[in-house]
């Protein structure tokens, strides 16, 4: 007798998609919580969580005993840590960084490694696969998540040599070694994201990360999602025009944020202020010692931050503001006039309503942004069959 998919085979998988995705999403959930979010009576999200139990998709975690006299203990279901694992590779400039989670969101390890800048791609890729050998001892589940998220250098749509080399090398590169398909992203964008399920603003629906690092970059988190915009070049915040006639950039431009907030023109500024730091740690040394020139240079490109995150709260309405990157280890020296600025600049209205946090993950930012995009992403039916038309009896 031939087996296909009828409207009710195909609305139950409707609601099965829609529990495990709002899981990868959030994370652990109560019964009460899932049926807030998916909008699904009592009577469909029972049968549903039963049969995604019974397949073990997902699993149940007692939570604390309630209080005496309130019953049974609250339960909370969380997609099963067993049904699969997910990979995140940061292909940074100068090091590969892996990380991985099970399903349950739960960070399973990460590691790091640095390199040459001018290291060959099949090289990069060979140090991710070995990264990640190291942290599962040859015990890699895929699983149902079927998919490697990588963050990249730059935007992804970057039409350059070396652009279209890794757009089109890295995926293929990183398929043969893992079997999997490739989800590609702009690192520091793939780092907003991650802040914002496992970071500093973990929970967080709109969020505006910002990274002042050798380059300055961002991205944005609007309603739970990663916006990429319509060509994958969203969240370069560090090419907003902060100074008429200024220097040039590496954009083209001249006079953007990066030109006076990255570490480089930090460290061009204190040393035409007549500091002798040619690297952060010294301009990090001199700050401890309440050296002046330094806190004027810092000062300056927090001042400017502040207005560019003003002007972007003005315009997407974040609740939380994520400051990344090595030049933040200055401390209050950078928030100070970023706050500052921040407060001068924005609607007043909404001054007390953004809050303003220093980035958590640190150099794995990126690789664990990868793995949220795959878990955000890929569908987790790992108990479906694999011919479509298999269902209900006819």
């Amino acid at each position: 007798m031939q087996r296909r998919s009828g409207p009710l085979t195909q609305l139950r998988r409707g609601h099965e998609e829609l529990v495990l995705g709002l899981l990868r999403r959030h994370g652990p959930l109560s019964r009460s919580a899932l049926g807030t979010h998916s909008g699904l009576s009592r009577t469909t999200l029972h049968e549903i969580l039963t049969a995604l139990t019974a397949n073990g998709a997902v699993t149940t975690v007692r939570q604390e005993s309630a209080p005496r006299g309130r019953g049974r203990p609250a339960e909370t279901l969380t997609l099963n840590p067993d049904a699969g694992q997910a990979i995140g590779i940061d292909f940074a400039r100068r090091a590969v960084h892996v990380a991985i989670v099970n399903v349950a969101h739960e960070v399973v390890g990460s590691a790091s490694e640095a390199h040459e800048a001018d290291l060959p791609w099949d090289d990069r890729a060979e140090l991710a696969e070995r990264l990640v050998g190291s942290l599962v001892e040859g015990s890699l589940r895929l699983g149902a998540l079927s998919a490697v998220g990588v963050g990249v250098v730059g935007p992804v749509g970057d039409p350059g040599e070396d652009g279209a080399q890794r757009l089109t090398d890295l995926p293929r590169l990183l398929r043969k070694r893992f079997g999997v398909p490739v989800l590609l992203d702009n690192n520091t964008r793939l780092a907003a994201l991650a802040e914002s399920i496992w970071g500093a603003a973990a929970g967080g629906q709109d969020v505006l990360y910002l990274r002042l690092s050798h380059g300055v970059g961002g991205g944005l988190v609007v309603g739970g999602a990663l916006h990429r915009g319509a060509h994958g070049l969203s969240g370069e915040f560090g090419h907003i025009t902060v100074e008429q006639n200024g220097s040039r950039c590496g954009c083209g431009g001249a006079g953007c944020l990066e030109t006076v907030a990255s570490i480089r023109a930090v460290l061009q500024n204190y040393r035409a202020e007549g500091g002798r730091a040619r690297k952060l740690s010294g301009l990090l040394g001199a700050l401890s010692e309440d050296d002046p020139a330094a806190r004027r240079a810092v000062n300056a490109a927090g001042g400017k931050v502040g207005a560019v995150l003003a002007a972007l709260c003005n315009a997407v309405g974040p609740s939380v503001i994520v400051l990344g990157g090595e030049l933040t280890e200055a401390g209050d020296a950078l928030f100070g006039p970023v706050e500052s600025a921040l407060d001068e600049h924005i609607l007043p209205m909404s001054r007390h309503k953004v809050s303003l946090r220093r980035a958590t993950l640190g150099d794995v930012g990126g690789a664990l942004g990868g793995i949220a995009l795959v878990l955000h992403e890929s569908p987790l039916l790992s108990h479906y069959p694999a011919d479509p038309d298999q269902g209900e009896d006819s």
